[in-house]
């Protein structure tokens, strides 16, 4: 399964930019709506399109690997339950 690290990203970004990071101003960057990365942020295991992972990746200046990781799917069921 795969798993968006979006609010951990978010975390880092803050941290690295020393700034408060909204996602109203990532939907706004990025012209990815605000209830799709709150969804994204709510449920990682979000069925996220290869366009708006572009998208994020451009904004954070990442890697893909930064953004998503795989997780085998019994790891990822207990991830969604806790």
């Amino acid at each position: 399964m795969i798993i968006i690290n979006l609010q951990a990203m978010i975390f880092a970004k803050q941290v690295e930019w020393k700034r408060h990071i909204t996602l109203k101003e990532v939907a706004a960057s990025t012209g990815i709506s605000r209830m799709t990365l709150h969804r994204m942020v709510k449920n990682p295991t979000y069925n996220a399109c290869t366009e708006h992972l572009g998208k994020l990746c451009t904004y954070f200046a990442c890697d893909n690997s930064a953004l998503i990781r795989w997780q085998p799917e019994r790891a990822a069921r207990q991830v969604i339950a806790a």
